[in-house]
């Protein structure tokens, strides 16, 4: 059979069943594989990069592999920022690029190119996967399919580059004499000791918390880290990333952490004794800007399968009393075997997080009597109330994706994705691309007017395959958070943020005609009661939402203290308070 064939008909024995494409002349062999096999779809992206973003969220959403293929040179080179997002994520993603024949591949490193489009692809990207490798000898593709599927789920996942020259995937091979890939067996080993030395601390702890990052969800792990926090009654607050592990409603939730709070989570781990991460790296969007201030009075303990994220921090952040080499799995498998009669000592301290909580809120009714433009947490509250349990919601970057996790209220088996950690403008349209293709759930895209500007081609993808998407544009005339950065350290004196500084926004209403989608626009808080009616719209349409132009995120953390000590800042009186607030509880009877 013809090598392209093969190679196709290998990935969709793996349940693939979407290859996320832009054709060209080194790649038009993986296509028309594609296009005659049984079991997968080729779906036509408008760009590479939008492409590969598919691909990735494809992977988020059925947690299979995800699969792009572009050709050589650029169409290659522009995969790299969404091969970043699903690297620094941790999704596992096959990329298939085109390469030029072997004949016109270059053999000294010196030149620059031989042939036309040539490029050394795996030079590029092999500081951003698992592994990368351009195929030469037609012999070995079982052998370099089976390795790369292997590394890209083993251990932590990451995306993985396959580079085959344009006259390898039409070479005739017999797939009965092809060499497989056997990987080293390794043992699996679960933490017994360092959990029951965790389970002592918890026992010690008067102020625990534990911490659910995104790593929870993609381990497959969030009903194991649910059942750990309900048996010692721990209170639980996440990362962005790790929101959706856990519902609002919980009686252990006490909402997300970060630099941009909200100020209850963060008051709860900055006065803590015991933290427990699972599932997150700890990054500075979750700690704060000077490390050295995160959790000053607590052990920390910290569950990772990566011994390069465990051993990371030094006395110039913070040290892990009790790093865990561990797959989440094999270490709730090793807590089964620990787990005895627990007796509940944390409700003077869940009580003390949850006055918190009700003391300092994201979104009050109050905001709602605001006249003109929408305030962002008014209409993400409203989405909050609209969206079915098992909606999936796909955020961009900048102030919108930092308004929806401040006021999203999570239900049951909902996911939120984003690109958390790489975070593009222009991430979360072409994502919703993925999200669709991969679930029968609903799917909102938030995205901003400054992010769309950066993807907009991408609405001819949608409207092409009649995906149901609700696209909702956070129109606030430019680029907000970066206007904010500037008022902080420019005397905001704007460059290049807004129409009058450089910028151009076109109208979208005419942008969505000429895509065939169905718009909607919403200026102010009254025009919110239409939501529900535009809710039920079949199909995929996009509603722009006029909001606040001059709207900051608050509360958000400068640079130089701690999480607890977030702007608008409260008077030290105060923040003293709360902090003999939170040592009384040492006083509560176990």
């Amino acid at each position: 059979m013809k090598l392209s064939d093969y190679v196709v008909d290998f990935l969709a024995k793996q349940g693939i069943r979407h290859n996320f494409l832009v054709s060209g002349g080194a790649v038009i062999h993986i296509v028309d594989s594609t296009s005659k096999h049984p079991s997968m779809e080729y779906i036509c992206g408008q760009h590479e990069e939008h492409s590969a973003a598919a691909a990735d969220m494809y992977a988020r959403v059925t947690r299979k592999l995800g699969l792009v293929s572009t050709t050589s040179g650029p169409g290659a080179t522009n995969i790299v920022t969404s091969i970043c997002n699903a690297w620094f994520d941790s999704i596992p993603m096959i990329c298939l690029t085109g390469q030029v024949s072997r004949f016109r591949i270059k053999k000294r490193k010196q030149l620059r190119q031989k042939g036309f489009q040539e490029t050394d692809i795996v030079s590029i990207f092999k500081s951003i996967t698992k592994y990368a490798k351009l195929i030469l000898d037609p012999a070995s593709i079982r052998y370099e399919l089976e390795k790369a599927l292997h590394l890209a789920t083993e251990g932590r996942p990451g995306p993985v580059l396959l580079d085959i020259p344009d006259d390898l995937q039409r070479v005739e091979i017999n797939p009965e004499e092809l060499k497989g890939y056997t990987p080293q067996k390794k043992k699996r080993v679960l933490p017994l000791e360092d959990t029951k030395q965790l389970f002592q601390m918890i026992a010690q702890a008067k102020r625990p918390i534990l911490i659910l990052g995104a790593g929870v969800q993609s381990a497959n792990a969030a009903e194991e880290a649910l059942s750990f926090a309900e048996y010692f009654k721990i209170p639980v607050v996440t990362t962005w990333g790790g929101a959706d592990a856990i519902p609002h409603s919980h009686e252990l939730n006490m909402g997300c952490i970060g630099v941009c709070g909200p100020r209850g989570g963060n008051f709860g781990v900055q006065f803590s004794d015991l933290v427990i991460a699972l599932g997150t790296r700890l990054s500075p969007m979750v700690t704060g800007g000077k490390q050295n201030l995160f959790a000053p009075l607590s052990k920390k303990v910290m569950v990772d399968v990566d011994m390069e994220e465990l051993n990371k921090f030094d006395a110039s952040t913070f040290l892990i009393d009790l790093p865990i080499l561990a797959h989440l799995k094999d270490f709730f498998a090793a807590c089964s075997h620990v787990y005895t009669h627990y007796s509940d000592s944390c409700s003077s301290w869940r009580n003390c997080i949850q006055s918190w909580r009700k003391r300092y809120p994201i979104y009050t009714p109050d905001l709602e009597k605001h006249q003109g433009r929408i305030h962002p947490h008014v209409f993400v509250k409203k989405i909050s109330d609209l969206a079915q349990e098992g909606a999936i919601l796909i955020g961009d970057t900048g102030a919108n994706i930092s308004w929806t996790m401040q006021a999203f209220e999570t239900k049951k088996g909902q996911r939120i994705f984003s690109a958390w950690n790489h975070t593009p403008m222009g991430y979360s349209l072409p994502a919703s691309v993925g999200a669709s293709l991969a679930s029968e759930q609903e799917i909102i895209c938030f995205i901003g007017d400054g992010g769309l500007m950066m993807c907009l081609q991408e609405l001819g993808t949608i409207r092409r395959h009649n995906l149901p998407v609700k696209i909702f544009i956070f129109d606030n005339k430019g680029h907000g958070i970066q206007k904010q950065t500037i008022d902080t350290w420019l005397h905001s004196h704007y460059a290049a943020v807004d129409q009058s500084t450089g910028l151009y926004f076109p109208n979208y209403q005419q942008i969505a005609r000429a895509f065939e989608i169905p718009f909607y626009q919403l200026q102010t808080h009254e025009d919110l009661s239409t939501l529900h009616e535009i809710w039920n719209q079949k199909g995929p349409f996009i509603c722009n939402v006029e909001i606040i132009e001059q709207q900051k995120i608050v509360p958000m953390l400068k640079f130089g203290s701690g999480i607890e000590d977030l702007d608008p800042k409260i008077p030290k009186e105060e923040l003293q308070m709360i902090a003999n607030e939170a040592l009384q509880v040492e006083l509560a009877p176990a």
